[in-house]
Parts: structure tokens; C-alpha cells; sequence
């Protein structure tokens, strides 16, 4: 699949370079991202980056710190100009001068389960209700969830099929009855209005024939905390993240959540250990050790 930026001509270069990531199986959303990386280089350079010398790679990646851009986003850009120097123009001696900078996780921004409830009450419509509970009734990221087909809910077997996901692979994620019934609402509401077809998107953008872009989701969400008066800064992410320390309070097994979530490899998941407020609760404080045993409560060792 080819992703297209604008409407204005291809260049060779871009041509070939997207060739180059579709005969390796780069998704479509990599694509993109690979695509906007390399724009950004050739903007700040004034001219094609094919031309661009190992300095003029050091100046752009300096640019990048001092104007504060994210280590994931500099890390992105990286990984983008390494496939682009080294796989398409066969330069890697430019690919060398990349510098991959450390990206010290945050912890992720979560909402307690009222929270959630509210801010799905607050939704501005049945549509958005039901994909912003498949956000968080499924643990799905945002592109996944804007990329469902009608098709995709299997009410037989209580699943959501999850096709090309991140890193292009294909899982299955869970449906409960509960999520199932908001999506069968939304089903009778979008036939009522012609929105949606059969074999269709199960979230159409305005055109039927579109998917809703994530930036709707985006604002979907924003708009229903602001209703809803949530103050924690949220996004369709923060529904996945909630999804995945909701289970892990309600003791569900952190390889079964990996495998809900997607997630290559476990240390990912166990990022929500340190957010897990039951986890957190779970332990006993040395210093009330201490106090029980000044009250005569615990014997002496």
C-alpha cells in the first residue's frame, strides 16, 4: 500500500523510497511517518535530502535538542533517515551519523474507573460512545480502532479482529457483552442513518467510504473530559493505557494483558505495575512495620 502525504507530484526519490518500504513490509502508518521524517529534513535543509552531507545530518539532529523535540519523536526521525540513507540511496555512511538519543519512559496517564465512565457518558454521540468504549473496553490503539471494518466484530466467538496492527501483525482483542451491546446501538443507529454498510468501516469519516481519521477520535475525547470535567490531561491513549491497569487491578494475568494489548515484548506491559494503584496499596510500608512494633503489635525478631 502506497501512503500519500498531499496531492502534490511524487518525486523519484520518494517514489523509490516507498517502493523500498513496501517490498519490506512496512505498514501503511510507518509509511507515513517515515515520509513526514524525511519532508522535515528536506525543509530544514532548503533542498532535496539526497544531497544532504554528514554535517548538514549533525546540524538537523542538533536543531531537533535545542528546539526541545521529544526523544521519541528525534528517535522516529532516526529510524526514518536510517531507512532512507541506507536502504534507498545505499548511503550508509550517512545512516552512521544518526545519533540515537535516550528516551527515558514516562508513566502513563490513567483514569480511575468512574473517570472512564463518565468521560464515555460524555460523549457527544452513540457513534462516539461506542469507539471510544472500544478504546477502552478493548485496550485498542487509536489508528486500530479507526480502522475497523464492520466485519471485524465476531459476536460468535466474542472477539474483535485486529488486522495489520503495529508492526503489521494481526491479534485478536477481547469483546465483552457489554461492549458488544454499545456496538450492536451504534450498529441500529448508523443503518437508521445510512452511515454504515454492510462489509463497511465500523467508524466512517464523513465520506461512508473513509475510516474516521484519529484526529476526530483525538478531539472526540477532549471534548467529552472537558464535559465531563475531567482536569488529567487525556487522549484515545489514555482509554488503552486505563484498559490495561484496570485488568491488572482486577489481578488478571500481566502475559494475558500483554497478549490483549500487542505488546512484543513483557517489559512493555510491566510498565503498568508502577501506575497500578492495587499494586501500589498491596504493600506494606516499612514504617508501618515499624509503628505495630513500637505498639507491641508484631514480636520482636
Amino acid at each position: 500500500m502506497t501512503v500519500s502525504i498531499n496531492t502534490a507530484p511524487i518525486s523519484p526519490l520518494r517514489q523509490r523510497m516507498q517502493h523500498d518500504m513496501i517490498m519490506r513490509g512496512l505498514g501503511p502508518h510507518t509509511q507515513k511517518d517515515y515520509i513526514r521524517h524525511v519532508k522535515r529534513l528536506a525543509a530544514f535543509l532548503g533542498r532535496p535530502p539526497d544531497t544532504a552531507t554528514e554535517e548538514d545530518l549533525r546540524s538537523f539532529q542538533l536543531m531537533q535538542h535545542e528546539s526541545g523535540v521529544r526523544p521519541s519523536t528525534i528517535n522516529g526521525a532516526v529510524s526514518a533517515l536510517r531507512f532512507l540513507f541506507t536502504t534507498t540511496l545505499k548511503r550508509r555512511d550517512l545512516s552512521r551519523a544518526l545519533v540515537i538519543t535516550r528516551n527515558v519512559p514516562r508513566l502513563p496517564q490513567v483514569l480511575s474507573v468512574e473517570e472512564a465512565a463518565q468521560l464515555l457518558q460524555a460523549a457527544a454521540s452513540i457513534k462516539y460512545k461506542a469507539a471510544l468504549g472500544v478504546a477502552y473496553g478493548a485496550g485498542l490503539r487509536v489508528s486500530e480502532v479507526a480502522h475497523l471494518k464492520v466485519d471485524d466484530i465476531d459476536s460468535q466467538r466474542m472477539l474483535i479482529r485486529i488486522e495489520q496492527g503495529k508492526g503489521g501483525k494481526d491479534r485478536n482483542a477481547m469483546l465483552s457483552p457489554q461492549l458488544l451491546e454499545l456496538l450492536r446501538m451504534w450498529w441500529r443507529e448508523g443503518r437508521k442513518h445510512g452511515v454504515l454498510i454492510p462489509h463497511g468501516w465500523l467508524f466512517p469519516g464523513q465520506n461512508i467510504t473513509d475510516p474516521i481519521s484519529t484526529r476526530q477520535l483525538h478531539r472526540a475525547v477532549q471534548e467529552a473530559a472537558e464535559v465531563a470535567g475531567i482536569r488529567k490531561r487525556v487522549s484515545p491513549h489514555t482509554l488503552r493505557h486505563s484498559f490495561a491497569t484496570h485488568l491488572l487491578e482486577q489481578n488478571v494475568d500481566i502475559r494475558v494483558i500483554q497478549v490483549l494489548l500487542g505488546h512484543s515484548k513483557l517489559e512493555t506491559t510491566a510498565l503498568y505495575t508502577k501506575v497500578s494503584t492495587r499494586t501500589i496499596h498491596a504493600v506494606s510500608g516499612p514504617l508501618d512495620t515499624l509503628m505495630a512494633l513500637m505498639e507491641g503489635k508484631v514480636p520482636a525478631g
